[in-house]
C-alpha cells in the first residue's frame, strides 16, 4: 500500500496532497476520539507520515496545518509585502499596484493564489448547465478565475442547489463605477441559477484599517446599501446585512466566527495577510468574521440550521486571501469548502498601475458624479481599460478600437463615446436609486426567511 501511494504521488498537485494530507490528519484525530483499535490507529497514522515525506519531496516545504502549499509560500517571506518587494504586483485585501503599465499580471496571480483559470469549456459548461448565454463578464475575462467551480456546477446537475454570498466595505457615501462589477454579475448569477444571495457590509473592518468613526462606517453602510438595492437585487432572494449589527443579534454567526479563530493561529494570518506587531488585534480577528458568511448555518433564518448548502462567492481576487483561509478551515470544523469565482479589477483614473478606490476621489468615477464630473474625470487610459466591461455589446467595442486604430476616430471622439456611455449609465443608476426608500433598506437588512426552500 505504501509503495503503491508513492507512485501515486508523483502524480497529485501539490494541493491534491495538502487536501490528502489534511484529510488524513482528521481521520487520525477521529479515530484517537472514538478510541478505536490500536491496530487501526498505528496503521492511520503511518499513512499520515508517509504523506508528509511525500509532500516534501514533491513541493519542498515540509507540511503544515492550515498553510496550502500557495500560501506556504507567502508566509516564508512575509506574505505581501514580500511579493512587491521581489517585483511581483502587489495584491491584497487592501493594496493594488503593479510597476507594469499594463496592469496587473492576472496570468501569474493564478499561479501565485494557486486559482484556476476560467477558460472556454467552463464558460460553455456553464451556459449548458444555466441553459442561458454566459455574462459578458464570462465572456471577456472580465471574471477570470475560480476556485471549485465546476464542483457547484457538478452538484447544481444533480438537483443540490446553493447560494451567493459577495460583500463591500463601506468606507464612503457612494460606490464607484468599478464597485459595480461584482454586483452586476451577482444579479446574473441570482437571476440565472434562482438562488438566494447574502451580502456582507464590513463597517466593522473599515472602522478597524481607517480613520473613521464607528457612527460614519454605519452611516455608510445604509447609504451603500441603497447603490447595491439600485442594482436590482430580488428582496425576496436578497438579505443584506452590516457586521456590526448582524454579530450580536445572530448567535449562529458568532458561533462559527469563533470556530474559525480557533482553528487559524496568528502566524497563519501574519503569513497569508502581512499583519505586524503594531496592527491591532481587532484586525488581526476580523478574517474570520469575512469567513463565516460562507457557511450557510450562519443565516438559520434562511437555511434553517443547515450546514451542508454550498456556498459561492464572486468577487475581485484581492479578497482571495479570506477564502483561501476559510477553505482550509472549513473541512476542519465540519463545512463544504466555498467555491470562488474572481474578477480583475476596475482601473484607478491614472492608469491601470491600481485599481478604483472610494477612498480616493481623485481615482474614481462614483456614482453619484454629475455629468460634468464625469465628463472631466474620463482619459483616454481609462477608455483602453474599461470599454470592454462597460459597453454591453462588443461589436460597439471592436468598431471603437478599429476605427482609432486606422486613424478614422480620434482621441477626443474616442473619450467622447466613453462620456456617452457613462453618463446615461451612471444617471440611470442614481434615478433608481432615489426609489430606494429607508423603509426598503430596512427590509432588505431585516434576517428573515427568503422566498426558497432546499
Amino acid at each position: 500500500m505504501t509503495d503503491c501511494l508513492g507512485d501515486e504521488a508523483g502524480d497529485m498537485t501539490p494541493m491534491d496532497l495538502y487536501e490528502k494530507l489534511t484529510s488524513q490528519g482528521d481521520t487520525v484525530r477521529t479515530l484517537k476520539t472514538e478510541k478505536a483499535a490500536k491496530a487501526d490507529i498505528d496503521a492511520a497514522v503511518q499513512l499520515l507520515l508517509k504523506l508528509k515525506v511525500d509532500y516534501k519531496q514533491v513541493t519542498g516545504q515540509d507540511y503544515k496545518t492550515g498553510c496550502p502549499p500557495s500560501e506556504c509560500a507567502v508566509s516564508q517571506d512575509n506574505g505581501p509585502a514580500a511579493a512587491a518587494a521581489d517585483g511581483e504586483d502587489m495584491v491584497d485585501p487592501w493594496n493594488v499596484s503593479t510597476t507594469n503599465a499594463k496592469g496587473v499580471d492576472y496570468d501569474k496571480l493564478i499561479v501565485r493564489f494557486g486559482s484556476s483559470k476560467i477558460d472556454q469549456e467552463l464558460v460553455d459548461r456553464i451556459e449548458r448547465v444555466s441553459g442561458q448565454k454566459a455574462h459578458r463578464f464570462l465572456r471577456r475575462g472580465i471574471f477570470f478565475s475560480h476556485r471549485d467551480m465546476h464542483q457547484v456546477l457538478d452538484a447544481y446537475e444533480k438537483n443540490k442547489s446553493f447560494y451567493l454570498y459577495t460583500g463591500r466595505g463601506p468606507s464612503s457615501e457612494a460606490l464607484h463605477v468599478g464597485h459595480l462589477i461584482p454586483f452586476i454579475f451577482t444579479k446574473w448569477l441570482q437571476d440565472t441559477f434562482d438562488i438566494p444571495l447574502v451580502i456582507q457590509l464590513t463597517d466593522d473592518e473599515k472602522y478597524l484599517w481607517k480613520d473613521l468613526s464607528l457612527e460614519d462606517c454605519h452611516r455608510y453602510t445604509v447609504e451603500n446599501a441603497k447603490d447595491i438595492i439600485a442594482c436590482g437585487f430580488d428582496i425576496n432572494k436578497t438579505f443584506i446585512f452590516s457586521d456590526l449589527d448582524y454579530m450580536g443579534a445572530s448567535p449562529d454567526f458568532y458561533r462559527n466566527v469563533v470556530k474559525v479563530q480557533k482553528h487559524v493561529t496568528f502566524n497563519q494570518v501574519k503569513g497569508i495577510f502581512g499583519f505586524g506587531d503594531s496592527d491591532c488585534i481587532g484586525k488581526i480577528a476580523f478574517p474570520a468574521i469575512q469567513a463565516a458568511p460562507s457557511f450557510s448555518n450562519s443565516f438559520p433564518q434562511i437555511f434553517k440550521g443547515r450546514k451542508d448548502v454550498q456556498c459561492l462567492i464572486p468577487c475581485a481576487i484581492d479578497q482571495d486571501p479570506y477564502f483561501r483561509m476559510t477553505r482550509d478551515v472549513a473541512p476542519r470544523i465540519g463545512y463544504p469548502k466555498p467555491a470562488l469565482l474572481h474578477s480583475t479589477f476596475f482601473p484607478a483614473l491614472q492608469g491601470a498601475q491600481t485599481k478604483m478606490s472610494a477612498s480616493e476621489a481623485n481615482s474614481s468615477i462614483f456614482l453619484t458624479d454629475t455629468p460634468k464630473q464625469i465628463k472631466n474625470k474620463v482619459t483616454l487610459k481609462l477608455f483602453y481599460c474599461v470599454i470592454s466591461i462597460i459597453i454591453p455589446l462588443i461589436a460597439v467595442l471592436y468598431l471603437c478600437l478599429q476605427d482609432y486604430a486606422s486613424g478614422a476616430l480620434l482621441t477626443g471622439e474616442l473619450k467622447k463615446r466613453l462620456i456617452e456611455t457613462l453618463q446615461p449609465m451612471i444617471t440611470s443608476h442614481q434615478e433608481r436609486r432615489k426609489q430606494v426608500t429607508e423603509e426598503t433598506v430596512k427590509q432588505f437588512m431585516t434576517p428573515r426567511p427568503l422566498n426558497f426552500n432546499f
